[in-house]
């Protein structure tokens, strides 16, 4: 089919293309489950797809998510440049493989891997964390059966130990690869994993235990330092030498700047491998992740594979094979461009626009900061008084300003806690801090205005207790249990986080 056109401007020609190809499917819609009969004029296919991209959200608006939404303008040409590159084949892009290589190193150095000046640091890069934590726990596991097998002892019941805070990752490598999950419950007011209650939990079947520097529900990190303290004492008295791995996806690039002096990485002797998030504050869009191991003894040789058939013999470790090396690319470029002095830069300002928020957020009087001061820049916060309307509801009148605020109630044993959360990101200004303060203050205004519907869930609990003749008084944690449970169903139980 040929379109023509008398319009000029190429915007205006490229309208009248998409007006009148438009105008033929009035009564024949294009299908969304099939591929269409016939082609269609590039213009139109473009326009048609951009249409409807104008529905979806906007990225920077989007402060569920840790994932970078912006980047230098020098960066994206590398990027398009590089788009068509497969990284897998290292033969046909050594440089590639050696940018790769350059950035394990500086992770490796940036986390204190004890290696000499001569040596190359052992790690990947991955699609994300997801893929990095899975790596890691394979290792681990693989290290382990290898060991039991070697001393005659069953080696068919792994587990791993960590908190009920971590990432839904670590859920699939769970159920992905048959470990148990050995999950330490929370407590109102202590969101993180207790390394007491944690070391407790290990025996002869724990693989590792894993520690979160940066919880996705309120950004604390945990105590690995201590963690490493017990784990210590409790494999001398029992021979075992259980080890730890830090799922470091989001503050992996934000201690080293903000807190070098915390010790929560190599320089402790059981952590033996660590994984950080590109995408997220190694400020790379998605999807780009790392792990690194403390040395090539921590990663068992027979997971490694070695191909040919690209050129020469190449090693690989990874659960995918073809992936662009446009992130990896994009992950050098900001480290050589920003330097530790870029980085602790961008972190420390985030930081400060955290805190302007929050102290917003206190003026208001109506919330309570869940999130701690130490920690990735992000403000979890929850209602004083959720008797008449509830943190979801905020949440979705928020979104007609444009916001996403993801709400979501706490993991076991906390659920009925539930709380709002805020990420900020390099590109969350001080300007939008103040902005988001202003509309979460015009919400709470609407809302009180509006019919309690928590008043009216609280009438049916109150209807169905009358039925059985049971006067129940409950308390306010009672009462905000039950709403909060009654929300978490609405929502489906989703998880929140994205590595």
């Amino acid at each position: 089919m040929v379109i023509t056109s008398t319009a000029t401007h190429p915007d205006e020609q490229a309208q009248s293309i998409f007006s009148t190809f438009a105008s033929r499917y009035v009564c024949e819609p294009i299908p969304r489950f099939k591929i269409p009969e016939k082609s269609i004029p590039k213009d139109a296919a473009y326009q048609i797809i951009n249409d409807e991209l104008m529905l979806d959200g906007t990225p920077r608006l989007n402060l569920a998510s840790f994932v970078t939404t912006w980047m230098e303008p020098e960066c994206d040409k590398l990027i398009m440049a590089s788009l068509n590159k497969n990284y897998v084949d290292m033969d046909e892009y050594p440089v590639t493989t050696e940018l790769q290589n350059r950035c394990v190193n500086i992770i490796a150095n940036l986390f204190h891997a004890p290696i000499n000046e001569d040596e190359t640091a052992v790690g990947v890069g991955t699609v994300g964390s997801s893929e990095a934590i899975m790596l890691a726990g394979l290792a681990f596991k693989r290290k382990w059966q290898t060991k039991r097998k070697a001393e005659g002892k069953p080696y068919d019941k792994p587990n791993i130990v960590t908190g009920a805070n971590v990432q839904v990752c670590w859920e699939k490598f769970a159920r992905y690869f048959e470990v148990e999950l050995k999950e330490v419950k929370l407590t109102e007011g202590y969101y993180v994993m207790d390394p007491v209650k944690a070391v407790e939990m290990v025996d002869e079947n724990t693989i590792c235990v894993a520690a979160i520097l940066g919880s996705t529900m309120t950004g604390e990190f945990e105590d690995v330092k201590l963690l490493n303290e017990l784990l210590t004492v409790k494999n001398k008295e029992t021979g075992w030498d259980t080890p730890i791995h830090v799922d470091a996806a989001s503050g992996g690039f934000i201690a080293p700047f903000l807190y070098p002096d915390l010790e929560w990485d190599f320089r402790l002797p059981l952590v033996k491998s660590i994984n950080v998030s590109g995408h997220k504050y190694g400020l790379v869009y998605p999807g780009v992740g790392w792990v690194v191991w403390r040395s090539k003894d921590d990663l068992p040789d027979e997971l490694v594979f070695h191909i040919n058939y690209l050129g020469s013999d190449q090693p690989t470790f990874t659960l995918n094979f073809s992936k662009g090396s446009s992130q990896i690319i994009a992950q050098y470029y900001q480290f050589i461009r920003l330097g530790f002095e870029g980085y602790k830069n961008i972190m420390e300002n985030c930081l400060e626009n955290t805190r302007v928020l929050k102290e917003g957020i206190e003026r208001t009087g109506q919330f309570n900061i869940i999130s701690k001061d130490i920690g990735v820049p992000l403000l979890a916060f929850s209602l004083k008084d959720s008797s008449q309307h509830s943190v979801f509801e905020i949440s979705d009148q928020l979104r007609k300003f444009g916001w996403i605020v993801p709400a979501y109630t706490m993991p076991p044993d906390a659920q009925h806690i539930a709380v709002l959360r805020v990420v900020v990101r390099e590109d969350f200004s001080r300007g939008l801090a103040q902005r988001l303060v202003s509309d979460i203050e015009k919400v709470m205004k609407l809302l009180d205005s509006l019919p309690s519907t928590v008043s009216n869930k609280t009438a049916h609990i109150t209807a169905i207790t009358n039925e059985t003749s049971e006067k129940i008084k409950k308390s306010a944690t009672e009462t905000q249990r039950e709403i909060a449970l009654y929300w978490k169903r609405l929502v489906g139980g989703k998880k929140h986080g994205a590595c």
